[in-house]
């Protein structure tokens, strides 16, 4: 009798497969790949997680790491404080991008002109899933939000979205940079792939690194879960391509 083989299971410092979010959403997805690392790379015991404000704030309660709650948008300000007072600590923040973008701007960007030694986690979705799924600074254009049902978001109107990930990298503090994503079996590895690169840079004290998570959202993004990565195919990849931005 030919033996099975086990090629995947939970990851060690997940609590819970259950949690509160809408079924398809690609906010598990990007933790589980994140948990996986933490525990490859050796460093659960002196991890922190500083937590932003979104549907991914269900998280603390199922993952065995330290978790900082932050408020809205000042997660980078507030793992600045815990990389400077605990410098042999492991810190990553976990936001979203109305937390980041629409919220805290200004936090992650000084933050990564210092180059402080920490790693920031942005999931996008383009939407601010938790509060209704109103529009965000990184939007794209033509997207429907509930408040950009009729016409979805329009550059003379709106403006134009935020590519954080482009933006982080033309300062001169980051160390690393890249963007990813979880709608397929290939973007998952890819994005394994740069947060592994992201964390070892921190490791190595090289400074600030940044990793962008393209995720999927299809309760505010309208469509059925397993239509998510047609959609993340034609609405995002033309403005948010996955690629390494910056590694020196």
């Amino acid at each position: 009798m030919e033996t099975l083989e086990k090629v995947s299971a939970k990851p060690a410092l997940l609590l819970s497969t259950k949690h509160s979010l809408c079924p398809g959403c690609g906010e598990p997805l990007a933790l589980r790949t994140i948990l996986e690392l933490v525990q490859e790379l050796g460093v659960r015991e002196r991890t922190v997680c500083v937590c932003g404000i979104g549907c991914y704030t269900a998280f603390p309660s199922i993952i065995d790491v330290d978790v900082i709650q932050a408020l809205h948008g000042r997660a980078p300000s507030v793992a600045t404080g815990a990389k400077r007072v605990l410098p042999d600590r492991f810190v990553f923040t976990l936001q979203g991008d109305g937390d980041m973008v629409s919220e805290g701007l200004q936090e992650i960007v000084h933050s990564a002109a210092r180059g402080e030694k920490f790693t920031a986690v942005l999931l996008n979705n383009g939407v601010f899933g938790e509060t209704g799924g109103h529009m965000t600074a990184t939007s794209v254009l033509g997207q429907r939000t509930k408040t950009t049902m009729e016409t979805g978001r329009v550059a003379e109107r709106h403006g134009y979205p935020i590519r954080m990930a482009d933006l982080i990298a033309g300062l001169d503090g980051p160390a690393y940079v890249a963007r990813g994503a979880v709608h397929t079996a290939a973007a998952i590895a890819w994005t394994k792939r740069i947060l592994r690169e992201a964390f070892e840079a921190q490791l190595a004290g090289r400074g600030f690194s940044f990793v962008e998570i393209l995720t999927m959202c299809p309760t505010d993004w309208y469509v059925e879960p397993n239509e998510t990565a047609d959609w993340v195919e034609t609405n995002f990849s033309g403005t948010y391509p996955l690629r390494i931005l910056k590694s020196g």
